[in-house]
């Protein structure tokens, strides 16, 4: 397989231009191509004064079908959200509770999982060391990160898939940490759902999101948003039914209303830059940089959550020294426009396709005077 030429990736990239980014955990960078494609959008618009407006939903069903070949699904599985948070809140929402049912999901989860299994008031929340064994006959949602945003924890998706087809569980998976860095087979994996948003790894704007629901799923779970689109006719603009509607069997169904169609075309731009790249080519790229990175992280007396877990293996990168303040550390760089986060005492460190060791180099130099 022969490899993208890494420099020129690069210089789709403005940001870069005047930023050491590290950073892709938090915000992903957009290429040239997904801004191109919203201008284009808005021309369009003029051009036509939206005559041609149905034309748009049939671009967005070739961008579900991209979507579809980067996570390995059918675009019937596909559906548009404005975010991870609203597709979750969806599912969570959708199940038909019972006396003494429970949320499993573990400790250091992203908020979204962790707020919803509370809010239910159903939440066993554990150590992703208890998780497996923590399944019992009354967990009814299972919920958990392709990669922990403070950790850069990865779980075993396989094994916990399984798990929770023998256990009756639902498993909801959010993969805004990974997609767009790592790859993802909901074939194989075939979760309930797969939500992504898609402002990090996938370099999308703010508001480009979207899920796979599994076919069996839709079966059960109702619309929470019902709107004009909802009824299966609603091509028929020009005699909308008035009836009760007649949802169509497709994710779509949980789409209600318009489309945000400069988010979607930006979204379509970004998946084909990506698909363009290649998939496992990306992922070659950024688990390599993060291999460097974490052994020139060593080389300053650097504690690496990774090397407590063997799980850590992913693009983020959680760092700390005894007595550094890692938000302080964090604020030191950004003064030298070295992009970096800290989260719960670590400094965490990000890097993507577009990133290169020079990126890393600036960063341990910066570090090495910090720290001295």
């Amino acid at each position: 397989m022969s490899m993208p030429d890494w420099d020129a990736v690069r210089r789709e990239f403005p940001a870069l231009e005047g930023h050491t980014f590290l950073n892709t955990a938090t915000y992903g960078q957009l290429p040239r191509a997904t801004t191109k494609a919203v201008e284009e959008h808005f021309l369009r618009r003029d051009r036509f004064a939206c005559s041609d407006f149905i034309e748009w939903f049939d671009d967005a069903d070739r961008i579900r079908d991209s979507i579809a070949r980067l996570i390995h699904c059918s675009r019937e599985d596909v559906a548009f959200f404005p975010n991870a948070s609203t597709a979750v809140s969806l599912l969570a929402q959708g199940i038909d509770w019972r006396e003494g049912d429970r949320i499993l999901t573990l400790e250091d989860e992203f908020p979204n999982h962790l707020y919803i299994a509370q809010s239910l008031a159903r939440a066993d929340i554990v150590p992703w060391p208890r998780f497996l064994d923590a399944l019992t006959p009354r967990t009814r949602l299972a919920m958990l990160s392709t990669v922990n945003y403070t950790t850069g924890l990865c779980p075993p998706l396989d094994r916990i898939a399984e798990a929770c087809r023998a256990n009756g569980t639902v498993l909801s998976i959010d993969g805004t940490q990974s997609i767009g860095a790592l790859r993802f087979d909901a074939a194989r994996v075939q979760p309930d759902m797969f939500a992504v948003d898609g402002y990090k790894w996938l370099c999308c704007p703010n508001g480009s999101g979207f899920a796979y629901i599994h076919p069996s799923v839709r079966e059960w779970l109702k619309p929470q948003t019902v709107g004009w689109r909802s009824d299966k006719r609603w091509r028929e603009v020009n005699s909308l039914h008035h009836g009760a509607p007649e949802f169509k069997e497709s994710a779509e169904r949980y789409e209600g209303g318009m489309l945000p169609f400069p988010l979607i075309y930006a979204m379509g731009a970004s998946v084909e830059f990506m698909l363009q790249l290649g998939a496992e080519a990306i992922e070659r790229r950024v688990l390599e940089l993060a291999g460097t990175l974490r052994d020139r992280l060593r080389e300053l007396g650097a504690r690496l959550l990774s090397d407590q877990d063997p799980l850590c293996v992913s693009p983020i990168v959680a760092a700390r020294w005894p007595d550094v303040d890692s938000e302080a550390l964090s604020l030191e760089l950004k003064r030298l426009r070295i992009l970096t986060a800290a989260r719960h005492g670590n400094l965490r460190v990000s890097t993507h396709f577009y990133n290169n060791e020079d990126d890393i180099g600036r960063l341990i130099e910066a570090l090495r005077k910090l720290l001295a």
